[in-house]
């Protein structure tokens, strides 16, 4: 099922969530699974399996010809949508902005030993995958800022900093920059919704959360939600 007839089934957050794991378990490729699996070991990387179906199913539909994740931890988004976009046969101008650096926030702790933008570079390498355009800032920095919005972007993904304040701003700024018709998934954002996760995952944190109850929906609707995740399109 593509993600035009899941929206028009009117599933509920929780079935939307049970959909993208029986996805990911019976009908996802074998090239895109073993993505998930080496990311899985040794602390590569969080998230969940259905996360994986998620952005399979807004590559297939939407297909962005560009794409900026704020908040890199090490790397299996960005390459994620690199494999996608190869998987689909288009371009995607894919671009980061995180300091990375272990800096954490409220609800985060990241491992202090890690070089975490040489770690993205190797993961990039294991999957023979070109690099990105980075921004090595904090999204608050006035260099983030104007990479943010210097140009139009089709897709963006907040998932830096999780304290209300920075989450706000970022929301913000994509909210400005995104085109007409493209899409912000705001990550740990469903605290404030009837979604019930399983034992082994979260509904996201307070800050997101209660920036995506701020959102003006005469601009965003929303689309789509996996688990902590939910996607909003831009429709004004």
């Amino acid at each position: 099922m593509k993600l035009s007839k899941l929206r028009q089934s009117h599933l509920s957050r929780n079935q939307q969530y049970l959909y993208c794991v029986y996805y990911f378990d019976y009908f996802f490729p074998p090239t895109i699974r073993e993505h998930r699996d080496y990311f899985s070991q040794h602390g590569r990387g969080f998230g969940e399996d259905a996360f994986h179906a998620m952005w399979f199913h807004l590559f297939e539909e939407f297909r962005p010809k560009s794409a900026l994740e704020i908040g890199v931890y090490r790397g299996q988004t960005i390459t994620l949508w690199k494999l996608l976009s190869q998987q689909f046969g288009f371009n995607c101008d894919i671009a980061a902005v995180s300091p990375f650096s272990p800096a954490g926030d409220k609800v985060s702790r990241y491992q202090q030993e890690v070089d975490y933008f040489e770690d993205v570079q190797r993961n990039h390498r294991h999957f023979n995958l070109p690099l990105p355009l980075f921004c090595r800032q904090f999204s608050t920095a006035p260099e983030a800022k104007e990479f943010i919005s210097g140009r139009e972007w089709e897709l963006f993904y907040i998932d830096g900093n999780h304290d209300y304040e920075i989450a706000r701003q970022d929301w913000n700024l994509c909210s400005k920059a995104v085109a007409l018709g493209g899409i912000v998934v705001l990550d740990d954002s469903a605290l404030h919704t009837d979604y019930h996760p399983p034992r082994f995952a979260t509904a996201g944190h307070p800050g997101p959360s209660r920036v995506a109850g701020e959102i003006d929906r005469s601009r965003f609707e929303e689309i789509f939600s996996v688990g902590h995740n939910r996607v909003f399109q831009r429709i004004k």
